[in-house]
């Protein structure tokens, strides 16, 4: 059985360092020509095949609602960084691709933005680094349901 004032303990620090570390690396996106969230849809975007990504799939990898997704996506497209058309295999869905400019856009803050994470998280040496990556990994699998 978890102790569950460890647990509780160790969300606390879990929570209080996600919010410590997006604070700072967030300043990246000051003053640059794409917000936080127009970078997060562009990272999931410029990572699928031929740069592009189901809606669905660009929705699961935000922290906002799927209607925030939606609109966010669609200043996006109306500000010719993606562009969105229906999904041949979903009726139902979309695919979004990256256009050149958003690519440009995304290149231009990503080196930056990678290296300023990394040096934060350059207080763990790669072993913690890696422990680290299974360990949040675990915490985001869903539970099995109890009956």
């Amino acid at each position: 059985m978890t102790d569950r004032r460890l647990a509780v303990e160790a969300w606390e620090s879990l929570f209080r360092a996600q919010h410590e570390v997006f604070g700072e690396i967030s300043e990246d996106f000051e003053g640059s020509e794409l917000s936080q969230g127009e970078y997060d849809v562009l990272l999931t975007v410029t990572r699928g095949p031929d740069q592009t990504a189901r809606l669905r799939d660009v929705t699961a990898n935000m922290l906002i609602s799927q209607p925030s997704v939606s609109r966010l996506v669609d200043r996006m497209a109306a500000r010719g960084l993606i562009s969105k058309c229906a999904d041949p295999d979903d009726g139902r869905g979309a695919l979004v691709r990256a256009t050149d400019e958003g690519v440009a856009k995304f290149r231009a803050i990503a080196a930056a933005h990678a290296a300023r994470i990394s040096e934060r998280m350059a207080v763990l040496d790669d072993d913690e680094l890696r422990q680290l990556r299974t360990l949040t990994a675990k915490l985001r699998t869903p539970r099995p349901a109890e009956c």
